[in-house]
């Protein structure tokens, strides 16, 4: 039975040995490198994160694209999807190709793509990709040896971790990081990041830095539910008073404050909005995805800035930032970017900036929050996966669609938007978002209120009301 291969929000993810096979990561290969030669490409830059197999699907696929006469540059080693992003414009390579299914549970790998600009392909590139893969994969001659592509100049290895390094400690002031009277406290979830944070950070302590691609069984997602050691760990440790998290490829960032409580991507953006504009006086656009909090849209209002809100999917925001003077941009599930950095999602490098700010202003991440609360209002974000068969979540779809509720509970819908899903605005600031997983059997039901228990309330009310 011939697999369709379809690439979703980031890239094509499939379980290993099922539909991830070498053949299908050949077939979207062969497809990469004619749809390179069709733009008169000639040159890729190929790295893998920690997964089982990276290293062999990655040389698989560095062979498919010498067998097109394309140049390799391979890196050597796991690296993280930054790594190749940012390689890709160091190396001046056409394409990046990232062996990774990110976040995924162990059994996934994937396949992301990687724009010349240092940032996810464009949907209208991975569109034209995705329509060259062929049905099954055939070639016409032997793949070449890896000895042999070096032979005839098509494979180059290349230290990518190494390209990175040097481009962090040129971007930021790591004495004043490494000297700050705090301890730092990293968790890898066993991910890409954990060389690089090691060497970046050699007083941190140091959480699941070790190369394990079952991941010990737990799906390497950033998210409160997956890092309750980290949790435990910074509460425990008075001197600990900062947490940074990792996925498995080191695009995307969980953070913790000195009790051990979570900061969601809501508030790292607001922190990340105010330091490069009040602090580092940087001015441009703000974009966010559609799930982010408004108070983002408020912050900005408040520089003096336009927000643009986006579909959901980093690349949606990356190709904004490739064509216009952004300053912060971001989505819900930790995949932030920053003016003065390529347009890609970046763990460790948000991590570190905000590490700067509280070096450089000397207070917690607490104090900081409270600071933009100040500004905005609190607020707190929170979200539920519901697992619902696929008939009943095309149900509650086109109920949202057809006849949009009314109420949840006792919350009142006073407006909807319709972006990317289906957003109802319950008062000035409460809303209820949900929204299909595109590659999953599960709805995304996102909700904001003032406190903790408000968010709860209306999750519940939501929950109850569409699942009847």
């Amino acid at each position: 039975m011939i697999t369709k291969i379809k690439f979703g929000t980031d890239g094509w993810r499939a379980i290993i040995a099922h539909d991830y096979t070498l053949d299908n990561v050949k077939r979207v290969t062969t497809a990469s490198a004619k749809w390179m030669l069709e733009k008169g490409f000639s040159k890729v830059v190929i790295g893998h994160d920690c997964r089982f197999g990276g290293q062999m699907f990655a040389e698989a696929t560095a062979q498919v694209f010498a067998a097109h006469g394309i140049k390799v540059n391979l890196a050597k080693g796991f690296v993280s999807t930054p790594m190749v992003s940012l390689g890709v414009v160091k190396t001046k390579s056409d394409l990046g190709i990232v062996i990774t299914a990110s976040h995924n549970p162990p059994s996934y790998n994937g396949y992301k793509l990687k724009s010349n600009f240092g940032g996810p392909s464009t949907p209208k590139e991975v569109e034209e990709v995705e329509n060259l893969i062929p049905e099954v994969y055939t070639i016409d001659t032997e793949l070449p040896s890896l000895e042999k592509m070096m032979e005839d100049g098509l494979l180059n290895y290349v230290d990518l971790e190494g390209m990175y390094l040097d481009h962090v400690n040129a971007n930021f002031d790591m004495d004043a990081i490494r000297n700050a009277p705090f301890k730092i406290a990293y968790d890898a979830m066993y991910g890409a990041g954990q060389n690089a944070v090691r060497k970046l950070l050699p007083d941190a302590v140091l959480l699941h830095c070790d190369d394990d691609p079952s991941f010990k069984g737990q799906a390497p997602e950033p998210i409160h539910r997956n890092l309750g050691e980290l949790s435990k760990t910074i509460a425990d440790d008075p001197s600990i008073a900062i947490g940074l998290a990792n996925d498995g490829d080191a695009d995307r960032i969980g953070m913790y404050d000195e009790d051990g409580n979570f900061v969601d991507s809501h508030h790292l953006l607001l922190l990340l909005l105010y330091y490069m504009v009040e602090h580092k006086k940087q001015t441009g656009k703000v974009i966010v995805t559609f799930s982010v909090t408004d108070k983002m849209k408020r912050l900005a209002e408040h520089f003096g800035l336009e927000c643009q809100v986006t579909k959901i999917g980093f690349k949606y925001i990356a190709e904004i930032m490739t064509q216009e003077d952004v300053v912060v941009g971001g989505e819900e599930s930790g995949g932030l970017a920053v003016k003065g950095h390529i347009p890609e999602r970046d763990g460790v490098w948000m991590g570190l900036l905000i590490f700067e700010f509280m070096a450089k202003t000397g207070k917690s991440i607490k104090e900081l929050i409270q600071d933009i609360y100040d500004i905005v209002g609190p607020f707190n974000c929170d979200r539920d996966d519901l697992h619902v068969k696929q008939a009943e979540k095309e149900s509650i779809i086109a109920t949202c669609k057809d006849n949009p509720y009314q109420s949840f509970g006792k919350y009142n819908v006073q407006s909807i938007e319709t972006v990317d899903g289906f957003k109802f605005n319950l008062s000035d600031n409460e809303w209820v978002m949900i929204r299909p997983s595109g590659t999953e059997p599960v709805l995304r039901v996102y909700a904001q209120a003032p406190t903790p228990a408000d968010v709860r309330s209306i999750l519940d009310a939501t929950r109850a009301t569409i699942l009847g």
